[in-house]
C-alpha cells in the first residue's frame, strides 16, 4: 500500500504572515483599481452628475455624451490618427534599429563590441540636454515634421541591453557558425533564423516602444508647431490643463458647456488608454517570458 503524503502543517506565525500579505495585496489592488473604475464610471455618467460630484463608484444617470463630444471634436480625431501613425511607424523603426544594434553586440566575433557597448551605456548616464537636442533636430530640418517624433528617440538604451542579453542567451554561437558554413549570409541568418526565434523579445520591445510612443507628448510640445501634427496626448493635455474652449455670454450655456467639458476629460482618458489595454493581453505571455530571459545583463 502506497504511503500517503502527509501535508506539512503551517505554523500560526506562517498563517498570520500570509493573512497580512493578502490584506496588503488587497489594499494595493483597491488603491489601483478604484481610480480606473471611477474614471470609467464618470465617463458613462451625465455631465451634471460628474460636475456635482455624485459619481462615486457606479455610473450615475447613464450617458454617453462625453464620448459623443470626443468623437465630434475634429482635433481629437486628428490627434488620434496622428498617435496611431506615430505609434505604429515609430515602433517599427525602433524595433528594427534596436535589433540592428543589439544583435551584433551579442556576438563574440564582433570586433570592438566592448568599446561600443561602453559608448551606448554612457548615454544612460549623460545626455546633451534639451537645448542641444533641439538645435540638432533643428539643424537637420526636422522641426514641425512627423520625423521629429520618430527619429530623435528611436532607440532606448535599456531596450538594447535587454535585446542583447536575450540574443546572447537564446541564439548560440554554434548556430551562427553552422549557418555560415552552409553559405548563409549574416543578413539572411538574422532574417530567417534569429527573428523567428526571438518572438518573446520582439513582443517586449514592441510593447515598450508602443506604450512609450503612445504616451509621449513632450517631444511634440517642443518640436511641433502645426496642430494638424499634434498627437492625441498633446490634444489631451490641452483639454485637461488649458481647459480651452469655454467662453460664451449665456450663463446657462456656459455652465452646460463646462459640464460637458469636465465629462469629456474622463472620456478622453478612457479613449486614450484603450489601444494599450487592447494590445497588452495578446503580448502578455511573450512579455513575461522575454523580460525574464533578457533581464540579466551579461
Amino acid at each position: 500500500m502506497a504511503n500517503k503524503a502527509i501535508p506539512i502543517r503551517e505554523s500560526a506565525g506562517d498563517r498570520l504572515f500570509l493573512i497580512l500579505i493578502y490584506i496588503g495585496l488587497t489594499v494595493v489592488l483597491l488603491a489601483v483599481l478604484y481610480p480606473l473604475v471611477y474614471i470609467v464610471s464618470s465617463s458613462l455618467s451625465s455631465p451634471a452628475a460628474v460636475s456635482s460630484g455624485r459619481v462615486w463608484l457606479w455610473p450615475v444617470e447613464f450617458s454617453i455624451k462625453g464620448y459623443e463630444a470626443v468623437f465630434k471634436n475634429e482635433q481629437v480625431l486628428t490627434g488620434y490618427a496622428n498617435s496611431l501613425f506615430y505609434t505604429s511607424v515609430g515602433t517599427l523603426i525602433s524595433v528594427c534599429l534596436t535589433i540592428m544594434i543589439a544583435y551584433p553586440l551579442s556576438r563574440r566575433t564582433f570586433f570592438g563590441r566592448g568599446a561600443l557597448m561602453i559608448f551606448v551605456t554612457f548615454t544612460m548616464l549623460f545626455a546633451g540636454g534639451l537645448i542641444p537636442s533641439y538645435l540638432v533636430v533643428k539643424a537637420v530640418g526636422l522641426i514641425d515634421t512627423r520625423w521629429a517624433l520618430l527619429l530623435p528617440n528611436a532607440i532606448w538604451v535599456w531596450q538594447v541591453i535587454i535585446a542583447r542579453t536575450f540574443f546572447q542567451s537564446s541564439i548560440p554561437e554554434e548556430l551562427a557558425e553552422a549557418s555560415e558554413i552552409d553559405g548563409c549570409s549574416d543578413i539572411l541568418f538574422v532574417l530567417s533564423i534569429v527573428i523567428p526565434l526571438s518572438k518573446p523579445i520582439l513582443a517586449v520591445l514592441a510593447l515598450m516602444y508602443a506604450v512609450g510612443q503612445w504616451n509621449a507628448y513632450f517631444d511634440a510640445l517642443i518640436y511641433l508647431k502645426s496642430q494638424k501634427l499634434y498627437p492625441l496626448q498633446l490634444v489631451l493635455r490641452s483639454i485637461l490643463v488649458q481647459n480651452s474652449g469655454a467662453g460664451t455670454m449665456d450663463a446657462g450655456l456656459m455652465i452646460e458647456k463646462q459640464q460637458v467639458q469636465n465629462l469629456m476629460r474622463y472620456s478622453l482618458i478612457v479613449v486614450a488608454s484603450l489601444p494599450v489595454l487592447i494590445i497588452y493581453p495578446f503580448v502578455q505571455r511573450y512579455f513575461v517570458q522575454g523580460m525574464l530571459i533578457g533581464s540579466v545583463k551579461g
